[in-house]
C-alpha cells in the first residue's frame, strides 16, 4: 500500500495538550502503544515523533448490523488518551454512535470528508452488511447498508473492519443466515482491508492499529486472513496461564467440579484457545486485569471465521492441529492423567514450569491418589 499522506490539520500532540494532558501522560501513552505493537524501545520515540508531527488522518466510521460493542470496547481502553483524543478527534469527521451532530448535519459532515479528502481518509466499518432482498434488512435514512458502504469505500485510502461482524459475519451470518449477512471484504474487493476480529476486539488492539497507521504511514503487516500480525500471530492457547495444566493432562470435566475450582485447563468443556488467534491472553481486558479463560470461561473462538457454526460452544474439539501431547489430548482421561502426571510434570518442570509450585503440589496429590488405588 502506498504511503498515507497527512492532512493540514492540528497534530495529535496539539490536541492532547489542549485536552489538559501532560507531557508525561503523552509519553506513557506512546510507551504503551509501542509495547502493544511489539516495537523495540526505540519505537517509543517513533510513536512520539509521529504523534507530535503528523496531522490527523481523516476517518469515517460506519455502523451496520452489529451491537456497537466494538465502539464500546474502544472507548473503555485502559488509557484515557485512546478515547479522549483518538476517538474524539475521529468523530469530528463521522461516527454515528459518538459524534455530536445528527441527522442532516451528520450526513453533511460525512459528505464533506468524502469530498475534501477523497483518496486520503480511512473508512472504519463496524457490523455486517445484509444483501438479501436488495438489502432491506439494514437501511439508514432510506438507503441500504450496502449502498452506503460502497459509496464511502470508493474514496477511501483503506478500510478497517472492526469486530467479527464486519470481519466474518458473526452471529448474523450464522446458519441459516436469513438476511444474507456478508462481511466487508466480500463486498469491497478493490481496496486494502485490515480485519480486526473479536466480539469485540480489545480496545488497545484497535488503538494500536490506528497508531501504527499514524506512526508509519502504512498499514500494519497482515497475516493470511488480513489480520495485524502484531496482535493475531499467536494462539490464545500459547500464552494461556492454564497451559501448564493442559500439558500435565489436568482438565476441568464440568464447570462445577473440583478441577474447575483448582483452575485446571478448560479444553474439555469447550475452550477454543488451541485454534484461536488473538491477543486476549497477553493484552487482556479491563486494564489488563483478566480475560475469559482467566475468569473461568473457555475461549469461544470469536476471532475465527464461522465460529458460530463451528459446533456447540461448550463441546470439546475432537481434533485440531498440533503435535506431541496436543495430538491426543482428547484421549487423556482422569485415570490417565493420574498415571502420567508425574512424567508429564517432570518434562514440564524441566522446561517451562520448573518453578511452578502449584503444579508440583497437584502432582503430589496425583501420586498419593495412585498409591491409594494400588492398595
Amino acid at each position: 500500500m502506498a504511503q498515507i499522506t497527512t492532512i493540514g490539520r492540528k497534530t495529535y500532540y496539539d490536541d492532547i495538550i489542549e485536552k489538559g494532558y501532560s507531557r508525561r501522560d503523552f509519553m506513557k501513552f506512546c510507551a504503551m502503544m509501542a509495547a502493544y505493537l511489539g516495537l523495540e524501545s526505540s519505537g517509543v520515540a517513533q510513536v512520539a515523533q509521529a504523534l507530535q508531527t503528523q496531522h490527523r488522518v481523516p476517518v469515517i466510521w460506519l455502523h451496520f448490523q452489529e451491537c456497537t460493542c466494538c465502539s464500546e470496547s474502544f472507548i473503555r481502553s485502559s488509557h484515557p488518551i485512546v478515547a479522549d483524543i483518538l476517538l474524539d478527534k475521529l468523530s469530528l469527521d463521522y461516527t454515528e454512535t459518538l459524534m455530536a451532530a445528527s441527522g442532516h448535519q451528520a450526513e453533511v459532515a460525512k459528505a464533506k470528508t468524502m469530498k475534501d479528502y477523497y483518496g486520503e481518509y480511512i473508512l472504519c466499518v463496524e457490523g455486517t452488511v445484509p444483501t438479501d432482498n436488495n438489502g432491506v434488512y439494514c437501511c439508514i435514512g432510506g438507503r441500504t447498508a450496502e449502498d452506503i458502504l460502497k459509496e464511502a469505500a470508493a474514496g477511501a485510502k483503506a478500510l478497517i473492519a472492526w469486530g467479527s461482524c464486519a470481519c466474518n459475519g458473526c452471529v448474523q451470518a450464522a446458519y441459516p443466515n436469513p438476511t444474507s449477512a456478508t462481511p466487508i471484504h466480500k463486498i469491497i474487493t478493490d481496496k486494502p482491508i485490515i480485519r480486526v476480529p473479536g466480539c469485540p476486539p480489545i480496545g488497545e488492539v484497535m488503538a494500536g492499529v490506528l497508531v501504527h497507521i499514524i506512526t508509519f504511514g502504512t498499514l500494519p503487516e497482515l497475516d493470511g486472513a488480513k489480520r495485524p500480525k502484531a496482535f493475531y500471530s499467536k494462539r490464545v492457547h500459547d500464552t494461556c496461564q492454564r497451559r501448564a495444566f493442559y500439558d500435565a493432562g489436568l482438565f476441568v470435566e464440568t464447570f462445577d467440579d473440583e478441577n474447575a475450582k483448582k483452575g485446571y485447563c478448560l479444553y474439555k468443556v469447550g475452550c477454543k484457545g488451541p485454534m484461536t488467534y488473538n491477543a486476549c491472553s497477553v493484552t487482556r481486558w479491563n486494564n489488563g486485569v483478566s480475560y475469559p479463560i482467566q475468569s473461568g470461561h473457555g475461549c469461544i473462538g470469536c476471532s475465527e471465521d464461522n465460529y458460530w457454526d463451528a459446533g456447540p460452544l461448550y463441546r470439546r474439539m475432537q481434533t485440531f492441529p498440533g503435535f506431541g501431547i496436543e495430538s491426543n489430548a482428547d484421549e487423556i482421561g482422569i485415570g490417565a492423567a493420574v498415571l502420567t502426571a508425574g512424567g508429564l510434570a517432570a518434562h514440564a518442570i524441566a522446561t517451562n514450569i520448573r518453578k511452578n509450585k502449584l503444579i508440583e503440589d497437584l502432582i503430589t496429590e496425583g501420586k498419593e491418589s495412585e498409591k491409594e488405588l494400588k492398595k
